[in-house]
């Protein structure tokens, strides 16, 4: 199971990004800046779970640690 987060801070398109921290992405926002998701086997289980907790938040995947 991998542990995902969700940045605080939004992207420039207003979207707020999900990053895998297991993996050591280089994008990972600092730590204060991070909300745990939860520990999940797939990104598309961590997407799921960020759509229930931010129903109206624009989210999207890492480019790097959630292909």
């Amino acid at each position: 199971m991998d542990r995902y987060i969700i940045n605080e801070q939004p992207l420039a398109n207003g979207a707020y990004e999900i990053h895998n921290a297991t993996k050591g992405c280089n994008a990972l926002p600092p730590v204060p800046a991070q909300i745990v998701i939860g520990f999940f086997a797939n990104y598309d289980l961590a997407y799921k779970r960020a759509r229930m907790n931010w129903p109206k938040e624009k989210v999207q995947p890492c480019g790097y640690c959630c292909q």
